[in-house]
């Protein structure tokens, strides 16, 4: 330790701050009209999440554990009604998140499609059983059972104008069907489609309708003649088409808004818009990926599932194919916030940016993910054409470089508005490039392994930097490898820089770990002693000590100088997958397969503290620049950010201990001035028995001990005598301490009714433990009476002896 320093304090606990989970698992979404809430479906769950901070305020579940087949705000935002597997609909007061009414929904097949009408008191239910039902919310009834449609019906929307009192639905036939509420018969079929119809939008005149289908068409119709206007060829699977409001400007996107005009999402992953009279598209949204060109088919990742207006904020909504809920300014078409609402698999993750604002992941995806931490919004990051593997991060926090599947690897780096360009790429590997680690001391060099068990070193060019700052890379520049070296015998899984830059270590399934110097890749020396594959390698960033995990279950660190295995940490009972050195080198957090962390302190081997917050592989673990955070990532899809509570703890262990002094000297200065009730009341809030059975002891003492001990029992209040009696069940366990038991059991039972006493919490408990011990000790009284009688009456035979003798000799 460098002298001078300040003393390492070791850490003893992490708790969870904050964690980051799937929210959202496929289906329609709804935003609230305020634009401030976002209702996410999630298996049985329903998550209500503020879309200003990124938080799941509500999480409502269905009691059934059934999964929610869908759901419906109203327009007012104040009826949220689910639909389970169950058959059963739900009302709920959602900002309580408690269900307010539960009914049968009458369809004999889960529920496809709701929605309610304008006025927020009719809501209409499509059924996988082909049929219709509309309800009365208010009076909770049925009003309608409309029959004949064909197959599920997927769409159902009430015409805005209520005084029509219209209602239009759409099922596994492609027809739109118009039914008349009040005589409950379909009026007209609008027939035209021919693969399932997504959505049906109404203009603002009333008798405009725009459907949308998979059929790559969306179709005008005019509800006065109840014919096609108009078929739009929008060679793509549509899955909504949303009405551009009249009044907005959108000269920056180059249209005169003049007529009708909508925005489609489909199966190329970008918003379009279109003039319904030309039906031109006038506006092509850009996208930051390579579109799906109209030759290729069909859905892929960057897919548009479901898209939304949000006029209160100018926003329009799109979820994807890989469940990203992306917010995008409705007159400009620019990003305003995303959100990922299902991570898959977490391989790895790492802290970003000069305070660690931000965090970077690796799914089982070939984008990256970026996270705001204060915002939970979230950058994808485009570039890897195969699953990224693993991360690595400069000193600084602002560049980072990830790995993947694709046989490449990218250098990316974060400007200070937090968005990230990728600056270059490396590819000459003939397998995916399963592990990667930066230069500690400079940004000037990359290592990566590969399954192909070579390693290899990449220069960085000075140029890099410079060009990131001037913001002026158009494409990424293409990378060189220096050196390569054949490493292992099979799979490098881990490579790790020592914090000098001049050392290489690597780990692999072939259970050794190598030393290599830097930047020849010239072999140094080997570690053998794993049972198993090694899956990490970390250098100490104090000692000249290497760390090795292992799928044996076991940790070891390893001199740098001999290769000699210096000390063993044995806990785990799987796979040990990461590593890291905490509190400056002087403790080891391990993650394993099991999905449990522990922190280990090096000098005792001893394991402080096994935390378990996953139920799958743990695969991602590192620690902030301040040593105060650690963020760890699952297979079960979880981000788990952690806070060292360590000090935290002890300032909680140190106060407690203060305000126990504290207390121990106001209950002795009581005792000492006879304030026996104040004492009393003191001990019982401490929960001490032991300190309440030296009060008692204490008043019984004193003269007319009784009296006065009955005077203070029954000014307590009732849960204060609970306790007193709950303590004296302890009491009448020990023989010395009985007749102080006794004492207060028979103050209770002479003044409490036996209907009081039945009110007592655990009554029955203490009485059932008071009836052994108590019959013991009048038992033992009687034996102890029996036996001072027996004294008693020979003592009086032996005096009656001796005064007969006298008797005898006269005296």
């Amino acid at each position: 330790m460098a002298a001078g320093s300040a003393p390492v304090r070791f850490k003893t606990n992490y708790a969870v701050s904050r964690k980051i989970e799937p929210f959202y698992k496929g289906g329609k979404i709804q935003i609230s009209r305020d634009g401030n809430y976002m209702f996410c479906p999630c298996g049985t769950k329903l998550n209500v999440m503020d879309i200003a901070t990124g938080a799941v305020v509500h999480s409502i579940e269905q009691e059934d554990q059934e999964d929610i087949t869908s759901f419906v705000l109203s327009p007012d935002d104040e009826i949220l009604v689910t639909g389970s597997r169950a058959l059963l609909l739900k009302q709920w007061d959602w900002r309580e998140n408690k269900c307010t009414r539960t009914w049968k929904a009458v369809h004999m097949a889960p529920v496809a499609s709701m929605t309610f009408d304008s006025t927020s008191t009719l809501l209409a239910t499509g059924g996988c059983d082909s049929t219709i039902k509309i309800w009365d919310v208010i009076k909770q009834y049925c009003t309608h059972n409309l029959k004949g449609s064909a197959g599920v019906v997927h769409v159902v929307e009430f015409h805005p104008d209520i005084s029509r009192l219209q209602l239009f639905s759409s099922s596994m036939d492609y027809k739109i069907r118009i039914w008349n509420l009040t005589s409950s018969k379909c009026i007209a079929v609008l027939d035209g489609h021919y693969s399932a119809i997504t959505s049906l939008t109404f203009a603002a005149d009333g008798n405009t309708l725009i459907s949308s289908g998979r059929d790559k068409i969306c179709m005008v119709w005019d509800l006065k003649t109840r014919a096609a206007k108009r078929t739009i060829p929008v060679y793509e699977s549509v899955e909504a088409a949303v009405l551009l409001p009249e009044d907005g400007d959108f000269s920056q996107l180059g249209m005169q808004k003049q007529g009708l005009h909508f925005v489609t999402a489909g199966s190329k992953g970008a918003l379009r818009i279109w003039d319904a009279a030309t039906a031109a598209c006038v506006n092509t949204q850009p996208v930051p990926y390579q579109p799906v060109e109209s030759g290729e088919e069909e859905a892929n990742e960057h897919s548009l599932t479901n898209c939304m207006l949000v006029p209160e904020k100018n926003e329009i909504a799109t979820v994807t194919a890989e469940h990203n809920i992306v917010l995008y300014d409705i007159q400009t078409l620019q990003l305003r916030k995303q959100f990922a609402g299902y991570n898959d698999e977490v391989l790895d993750v790492r802290f970003l940016g000069p305070a660690d604002s931000h965090i970077v992941v690796a799914t089982n995806s070939p984008q990256l993910k970026l996270f705001e931490l204060a915002t939970s919004h979230c950058q994808i990051l485009y570039g890897h054409t195969e699953t990224v593997l693993a991360l690595d991060v400069f000193r600084k926090g602002m560049m980072f470089a990830s790995s993947a599947k694709d046989k490449s690897f990218r250098i990316w780096r974060m400007n200070k508005a937090g968005e990230v360009l990728c600056l270059a790429q490396g590819v000459g590997h003939t397998y995916g490039v399963g592990t990667i680690c930066c230069s500690r001391m400079k940004e000037s060099f990359v290592v990566t392994c590969s399954q192909d068990s070579t390693i290899k070193v990449w220069n960085l060019p000075e140029s890099l930097t410079s060009k990131a700052k001037a913001a002026l890379i158009s494409s990424p520049e293409i990378l060189q490898a220096q050196v390569t070296e054949k490493g292992h015998n099979k799979d490098i899984n881990s490579v790790a820089v020592s914090p000098n830059d001049k050392l290489i270590a690597t780990g692999s399934q072939d259970r050794t770990a190598k030393l290599w110097s830097c930047p020849d890749c010239s072999l140094m020396g080997v570690f053998t002693g794993h049972k198993r594959g090694i899956w990490c390698v970390q250098f100490s960033p104090v000692d000249q000590v290497l760390a090795t995990s292992s799928a044996d279950g076991t940790v070891k660190l390893w001199g740098l100088r001999d290769f000699s295995c210096l000390k063993t940490f044995e806990g785990h009972d799987a796979s040990v997958l990461k590593i890291i050195f905490v509190s400056r080198g002087t403790q080891l957090l391990s993650s394993g397969s099991d999905g449990l962390l522990k922190l280990w302190t090096i000098k005792s081997n001893e394991c402080v503290k096994t935390l378990d917050a996953h139920e799958d592989k743990v695969w991602g673990l590192h620690s902030n620049k301040q040593d105060n955070m650690v963020v760890t990532a699952s297979s079960d899809s979880c981000i788990t950010l952690w806070k060292d509570v360590t000090e935290i703890e002890l300032e909680e262990e140190q106060a407690k201990k203060e305000e126990q002094i504290m207390k121990d000297q106001e209950l002795s200065n009581l005792l000492h001035e006879k304030k026996y009730l104040k004492a009393l009341g003191l001990a019982i809030s401490l929960d001490r028995p032991h300190t309440v059975l030296t009060v008692v002891k204490a008043i019984l003492k004193e003269t007319d001990g009784r009296e006065n001990l009955e005077t203070n029992i029954l000014r307590l209040r009732k849960d204060q005598k609970e306790a007193v009696l709950k303590f004296s069940v302890t009491w009448n366990t020990n023989s010395r301490n009985c007749h102080e038991a006794q004492a207060v059991l028979g103050i209770l039972l002479k003044h409490e009714s036996p209907e009081c006493l039945l009110q007592y919490d655990g009554i029955k408990s203490a009485v059932e433990s008071l009836l052994p011990y108590t019959e013991r000790h009048f038992q033992r009284l009687g034996r102890l009476l029996q036996a001072s009688m027996f004294i008693d009456f020979m003592w009086q035979n032996m005096r009656l002896s001796d005064t007969s003798k006298w008797d005898k000799d006269g005296l």
